[in-house]
């Protein structure tokens, strides 16, 4: 297990040896991350994909991108793997140091393993349920889980397949969204309180220095939508568990320029006033990542987005996202090396001022 995590001292050393436009980073938590991040999420679970994630993650850190994510269920937690050999290259080779980078992983989705030839319901039957990890019930919708049992033992094989022994954040993956089906939304947040008990724990134990949520629509949906949530009300947990030093400082949710209601839907609230979540979480200090940046390349077609600056199609939806109020980072995920070399041209412009982005914004809208 390669020991450490991301640090104030790593991460700025990172910048400054970076061949990234040093405009690209961008300070939180006494961190200093990249303004792009690289996501694992597609491929097929075999060798090949294998070779193109590990190569693809090595390319993006040392192009100026210290922001990894991945998930155990990404592939099947091949996805992680390849990840965590990238990484102990990198370090092996002296390129980096384990404290110049960032890594995120998730837990809750039910998942096989993409390199043992068994049946996905055979293997969770053996792995899980013989063991007591999981018991009667406590799989949601078919696909999840957040009991306390389960996520310690996903955390710990997510550590392994990174080859980490300390990660820097775990979001607890699509929880409302897994959830909200089977349990009322009060039951919800006390098993929420739960989880975040647990990771306060492992936070005291070292095995992770912050925790955060993965979702897909509850904080961008409107209030009446059963799968809403409300940023102050999780906060509010974080705060009964762990204090004002908690270690809920980050949330990930999809945004690009279709999927654009985490800036345009006002359905937060701080103070009285109805805010968006990106204002909500930049009000809060909390971090935000962004998910699915190219709709898995369905917005890199001819004239799907507008023109602007002369970027190519996958660098114009990077600078939009980087560029909105609130985002610290999208996370595109990338294998094909001609997908890897223009996705990290963006590293060397600047990100748009917030005149500029502005106007952009007028202009897409009128």
């Amino acid at each position: 297990m390669i020991k450490g995590h991301a640090t104030q001292e790593g991460t700025v050393n990172f910048a400054k040896k970076s061949t990234a436009n040093q405009e690209n980073f961008r300070k939180i938590q006494n961190l200093t991350l990249s303004n792009v991040g690289i996501g694992t999420y597609l491929g097929n679970p075999d060798s090949n994909t294998d070779v193109l994630v590990e190569n693809a993650v090595k390319q993006s850190v040392l192009a100026g991108i210290n922001v990894i994510d991945t998930a155990i269920n990404y592939r099947f937690q091949k996805a992680e793997r390849s990840v965590g050999k990238a990484i102990a290259a990198l370090i092996n080779e002296g390129r980096i140091k384990r404290d110049d980078v960032f890594i995120s992983t998730k837990n809750g989705y039910v998942t096989n393993d993409g390199d043992i030839n068994e049946d996905f319901w055979s293997y969770v039957n053996r792995e899980y349920v013989k063991t007591g990890i999981i018991k009667p019930n406590d799989i949601s919708s078919g696909y999840h889980c957040m009991t306390v049992s389960y996520l310690e033992d996903q955390l710990n094989r997510s550590r392994k397949n990174l080859g980490l022994d300390c990660l820097d954040l775990i979001y607890l993956h699509n929880a409302v969204e897994g959830q909200i089906q089977d349990i009322t939304k009060a039951q919800f947040m006390e098993n929420l309180k739960n989880v975040f008990e647990f990771y306060e724990s492992q936070r005291q134990k070292g095995t992770i220095k912050f925790y955060g949520l993965a979702t897909w629509q509850c904080f961008r949906v409107k209030k009446d939508d059963p799968q809403f949530l409300l940023l102050s009300d999780v906060l509010e947990l974080a705060k009964q568990t762990g204090g004002d030093n908690h270690g809920f400082r980050f949330i990930q949710l999809p945004f690009n320029m279709y999927l654009d209601q985490a800036y345009m839907i006002k359905n937060q609230q701080v103070d009285g006033k109805d805010v968006s979540i990106l204002e909500a979480a930049k009000i809060y200090n909390i971090g935000v990542f962004t998910s699915v940046p190219l709709m898995q390349g369905r917005l890199l077609g001819q004239g799907v987005i507008p023109e602007f600056d002369n970027l190519m199609p996958s660098q114009r939806c990077l600078q939009f996202i980087r560029s909105t109020p609130g985002v610290l980072a999208p996370l595109v995920g990338h294998k094909l090396e001609s997908h890897v070399r223009e996705n990290l041209e963006i590293t060397k412009i600047p990100q748009m001022s917030e005149i500029h982005f502005t106007e952009l914004v007028k202009k897409l809208t009128s």
